[in-house]
């Protein structure tokens, strides 16, 4: 697939990142001419005397130090190997190939005053699968993320580093084995690269997209909890849920509704006076997963108008005037990042919450105890549980917001900062954890699931259990716990099991 870098959307930055595509060139002779437009003002102004912030003057606290026009050049790559100051281990592929389209898009819309052979060099890296090596720490989420851009700027250049085959190599090395040559840069070109909120953005664009299918595989999970746990499918009527009309909420109460249609588990118990109310973690899950996916919704808006934003600072204006602005502060993303994140655990905290109804024979409606035929000789699911509760308690933490967090840098020019990268750096982690404890809830409803018979599930949830069924059996004895989940935990990456239920939804 190739895509125009003038039509870049989420779905193609996600295609980009994860290698299913790439940028087309030559670029659209509109681009071009925006491009070299913007350019033309810069080099006017390299030339004179007038104070320009990043053409002809130092960076930062350094903004009222003039640079000498024969140091102006060297300027850009000394603020590379500055700005490249980042440490702790290299952040996932993935999120790199993201920042290098949305930074290729950036420089691609005109306003940043860069040569076109930039822009191509850029997107010719990307395209030919050079991965700069960007470590984890170094953003503060304001003049963007200068430290890991930086980082994929230097690697541009032929310096820095590179992973290749897992490795980190030099720079130029990695290049050369990809037919590349090192880019020289031009007044402003390095300042123009590093200047953005690409990887906030980048983060926040993989995040929405991973979140999206945990919260499809979270439906499943809760319907399976539910009616293994004998809980009731009449609190899902669709006239309750209109009585609050939040539309994440209708979708999951349809979605459960349709899940559970058919079960005999369910039928079994429907008008039986067992329970005046189910716990909040089987009734509310409409509420918690509908918020979650309305939250979900929110950060898709800013996504995609972050993605169609230029967040280099100065811009070049089309009358020729350089103007600095604050649009590479990352507070839109911090704020939409750390949402994301709190809905992700609440998520996982809810999960957590099934589970341990499901395991305590005092609760699950004549269910064993930790879903084990034979309980004593054999623990079950209990440390599973564990697992999940550790996991659920890490991501309580995690989602602590990083966007009310600041300290100021740069002599105090730069005093307040958003902390989105690390609003971003949470998000994902809370996701892997979030995927382990749906993984988990699969595992034991599918156990629970099976314990009921002969009481028959819905068609649904049978499908989904006979799919998990194929990767890990009935267990009647203990068996090494960490494979049984690992294999579920890569279902659920996979969105399999959502797969598996599709045609009922």
């Amino acid at each position: 697939m190739q895509v125009r870098i003038d039509q870049l959307d989420c779905q193609t930055v996600l295609a980009l990142a994860r290698r299913q595509g790439c940028i087309a060139l030559p670029l659209p002779r509109p681009v071009i001419a925006r491009i070299e437009q913007a350019r033309r003002h810069v080099e006017a102004l390299a030339a004179g005397v007038k104070l320009v912030y990043g053409v002809t003057t130092g960076l930062g606290a350094l903004a009222t130090t003039a640079i000498a026009p024969a140091h102006r050049r060297a300027l850009q790559h000394a603020l590379l190997r500055s700005h490249a100051a980042g440490v702790g281990a290299a952040i996932e592929p993935e999120t790199v190939r993201a920042m290098m389209a949305i930074r290729a898009k950036t420089l691609a819309m005109g306003y940043s005053g860069s040569r076109l052979q930039l822009v191509e060099a850029l997107i010719r890296m990307l395209n030919a699968g050079v991965l700069p090596f960007v470590p984890e720490h170094g953003s503060l989420g304001a003049s963007g993320d200068l430290a890991p851009l930086a980082h994929i700027a230097l690697c541009l250049c032929g310096e820095g580093w590179a992973l290749l085959d897992g490795e980190r190599v030099a720079a130029g090395a990695a290049l050369a084995q990809h037919g590349l040559t090192p880019v020289a840069l031009e007044v402003k070109e390095g300042l123009s690269l590093i200047n953005g909120t690409d990887g906030m953005l980048a983060m926040l664009i993989l995040g929405l997209d991973r979140l999206g299918q945990l919260l499809d595989t979270a439906d499943l999970t809760a319907a399976m909890s539910i009616e293994a746990g004998f809980g009731t499918d009449r609190v899902f009527q669709a006239e309750l849920h209109r009585l609050r009309p939040h539309p994440g909420q209708g979708l999951v109460a349809k979605r459960l509704r349709r899940l559970l249609h058919g079960s005999a588990i369910v039928a079994h118990h429907r008008g039986s006076a067992h329970l005046v109310q189910d716990a909040y973690s089987f009734r509310c899950t409409p509420q918690v997963h509908g918020a979650a996916r309305d939250t979900a919704d929110f950060a898709a808006q800013v996504a995609e108008r972050e993605l169609r934003s230029v967040t280099d600072n100065p811009v070049v204006l089309a009358d020729g005037r350089v103007e600095s602005s604050g649009n590479f502060h990352g507070e839109p993303l911090a704020f939409a990042l750390d949402f994301l994140a709190i809905a992700a655990a609440e998520l996982g905290a809810i999960a957590e919450r099934r589970i341990d109804r499901l395991l305590d024979c005092q609760r699950s409606q004549g269910l064993p105890a930790f879903l084990t035929p034979e309980p004593g000789v054999n623990s079950g699911l209990m440390i599973a549980h564990y697992t999940c509760a550790s996991l659920a308690e890490e991501n309580r933490r995690l989602a602590s917001p990083a966007s009310v967090s600041s300290l100021p840098t740069s002599a105090m020019q730069e005093d307040h900062n958003s902390m989105g990268w690390s609003a971003g750096r949470k998000l994902l982690r809370i996701l892997d954890n979030v995927t382990a404890i749906l993984a988990i809830e699969t595992l034991c409803a599918a156990q629970a699931l099976d314990l009921r018979a002969p009481l028959t599930p819905a068609p649904a949830t049978a499908s989904a259990r006979e799919r998990l069924r194929r990767e890990v059996p009935f267990r009647i004895c203990d068996a090494f716990a960490a494979q049984d989940i690992d294999a579920v935990v890569q279902l659920v990456r996979r969105g399999t099991l959502f797969t598996a239920v599709q045609s009922y939804l």
